[in-house]
């Protein structure tokens, strides 16, 4: 199996917080949606892949290629977006595409000008006159003109309203229709990430707490509601969290189908990434 990431034990170590040996391999073709509390390490974790910081770490191969001894020719093959735009507020994107043109030797000035059209993006307007959502589409036009393999975002769709994210999942998924295309986007928006995800890294503290395919996620994890007498009498094992209620406990349960198998009366809900972010972060682990 072809890799667009492979990653091992990458750390990054700051004074009061420490990015702890991550490691997993991502499949080419494949969406990958990282999650994590603010502070977490997502785009410590990011800044590493594109070298802008400098981490230690076993391997990082990002589309079969060495970071180490590749990173220019890997950075010619990869597109990056982060929340904040990155262009002068005075450029236009006509003079954008003139620039982008002089950089990338796979720069497609036909497609950056069908995607300005697909947008709604006057060319020769300054950016400055732009609202977010509008620069968000600029960022995604300029990036995917250059046809990169493996598209980077951090946060990119923060601060957009619905009808905008939703515009922007479906260049992501129409972007991934080629199988050579993959994407890593993290995203506090868990619920886009339900929409368009096919592997989860959930990384909490500084630690990869897992990475899972989307489908795994949903089978394996859900939400139990029952009384102290029912928890207690729980597995340990079964249990990765819960939250003490009033009068109640919510748990969130680790096998779900196999914990079915013996509860069959016992109602289990669906637990969403948000849900599983919260019991991590706000829940109780079993000692």
């Amino acid at each position: 199996m072809e890799h667009a990431i492979e990653v091992k034990n990458l750390t990054k170590r700051y004074k009061d917080f420490t990015l702890d040996h991550i490691s997993f391999s991502l499949p080419k073709g494949m969406i990958l949606g990282l999650i994590g509390e603010n502070g977490a390490g997502k785009s410590t974790f990011i800044n590493s892949l594109l070298g802008i910081v400098k981490s230690e770490y076993e391997q990082i191969q990002i589309l079969g290629l060495d970071l180490a001894s590749h990173e220019k020719q890997i950075k010619g093959e990869i597109a990056a977006i982060f929340d904040d735009a990155r262009y002068d507020e005075n450029f236009t994107p006509l003079f954008i595409g003139k620039i982008m043109a002089g950089i990338y030797r796979n720069w497609d000035s036909q497609k950056y000008q069908n995607y300005l059209k697909q947008f709604s993006l006057p060319p020769k307007k300054k950016l400055k006159t732009f609202s977010k959502g509008m620069k968000t589409k600029l960022e995604f036009a300029a990036a995917l003109s250059h046809n990169p393999k493996l598209l980077i975002l951090d946060e990119a769709t923060s601060g957009l309203d619905p009808i905008f994210r939703d515009e922007i999942l479906d260049i992501i998924r129409e972007f991934c229709e080629n199988e050579e295309h993959s994407v890593l986007i993290s995203s506090h928006i868990t619920s886009d990430l339900d929409k368009i995800a096919d592997y989860v890294a959930y990384i909490h503290q500084g630690k990869l707490q897992f990475f899972k395919t989307y489908d795994e996620i949903q089978t394996q994890y859900g939400i139990l509601n029952c009384g102290r007498e029912f928890f207690e009498n729980i597995s340990k094992d079964d249990i990765l969290a819960y939250r003490r209620e009033a009068y109640s406990y919510q748990v969130l349960i680790r096998n779900r189908q196999e914990f079915k198998t013996i509860f069959r009366d016992t109602p289990i809900q669906n637990a969403s990434l948000e849900d599983i972010m919260l019991f991590y972060s706000k829940g109780e682990k079993m000692l």
